[in-house]
């Protein structure tokens, strides 16, 4: 099957491209403004909208990268850059969160002035930009993941601006200059959670996690329902990049099994079943693993019985991961 990944992302280079101009022209606005005011919310929502940038040309750059060819040196290509980009995002979210915070704890002890009418009117602009943006993005967010990181991206700083707009409007009606930093410090608190789960899911990527969202055990025993295998060993699920999962794997089949025809119904069991990308898989004998001295047995401590008393032997703990018992 094809493995053109990068080719929804690089459908929507160009609305990543415009949503990225439109934003960080306003975060600059934003920011002047912010500090012209004296408003906190106003430099809050600014150094959002940094994140914005950055994830936006985090995303540009991951689809850039993952049109180049693999290479002898780089067999996977470069798909790799999109997650490296993401733990840079968070890295950087978590920054400027701990400013913001840092800022609004001081504004608490001691609120200062802020000028209401300029901070409703380019907040009120903001969230206009953050519409068109989303809006922008938002075919896109459906093809590709990386596209809707960045979608995710803008939409969450939408609150931002809606929290600026609710403290300019309480500062005007009431002058109540906690609005400001409380505002802020939401926008900061909202900043964070985030921030852990874009970390996590990258953190998961690089370590060669199983991909969140598919069951290990389901798979293994999907492939050991297949006719004629009777068993499966050294298996191995993990993504690449976002929306790209490989599988590897050893099945052992019977004697006088059509090995062919073994591998195109696991091959299809895979790939429509459990929508795998890129499946390697080594076909062997009994024979083979006994003289490897690696059989694999139902009931042992390294197999996982499957349906119609086929064994599926998972990675032993001291080889190449942690052994299950079943």
């Amino acid at each position: 099957m094809s493995h053109d990944h990068g080719s929804a992302g690089a459908r929507h280079s160009r609305r990543l491209m415009f949503a990225l101009v439109l934003t960080a022209g306003f975060m600059v606005v934003e920011a002047v403004a912010g500090y012209l005011a004296n408003s906190l919310v106003l430099l809050a929502d600014a150094g959002h909208m940094l994140t914005d940038v950055a994830g936006l040309s985090f995303a540009l750059i991951a689809i850039w990268f993952a049109q180049r060819p693999a290479t002898v040196g780089k067999t996977y290509g470069y798909y790799r850059v999109e997650i490296l980009a993401a733990l840079l995002n968070g890295v950087l979210l978590l920054g400027v969160s701990a400013y913001i915070l840092y800022e609004a704890y001081g504004r608490f002890t001691d609120p200062p002035d802020v000028s209401s009418v300029p901070l409703l009117l380019v907040a009120s602009i903001g969230l206009a930009v953050n519409i068109a943006s989303a809006a922008i993005l938002m075919s896109g967010a459906k093809e590709s993941l990386n596209v809707r990181g960045a979608f995710l991206e803008v939409a969450g700083d939408l609150l931002g601006s809606l929290g600026a707009i609710a403290a300019g409007v309480i500062l005007l009606t009431t002058g109540w200059r906690y609005a400001d930093p409380l505002f802020a410090a939401g926008v900061g608190l909202f900043i964070l959670p985030r921030t852990f789960r874009l970390m996590k899911e990258a953190v998961d990527v690089l370590l060669e996690g199983t991909p969140r969202g598919m069951e290990f055990d389901e798979v293994a025993e999907a492939m050991a329902g297949v006719p004629d295998v009777q068993s499966v060993h050294d298996l191995h699920i993990w993504s690449v990049t976002s929306g790209f999962v490989a599988l590897s794997g050893h099945v052992d089949v019977a004697e006088r099994a059509d090995r062919q025809q073994v591998l195109v119904d696991l091959h299809r069991t895979l790939t429509e079943r459990f929508d795998i990308d890129h499946v390697t898989l080594q076909v062997e004998t009994g024979d083979i693993e006994r003289a490897l001295g690696q059989p694999c047995l139902p009931g042992s401590a390294n197999c996982f019985a499957g349906p119609i008393g086929r064994a599926v032997r998972l990675p032993v703990a001291g080889s190449e991961g942690p052994a299950r018992d079943r």
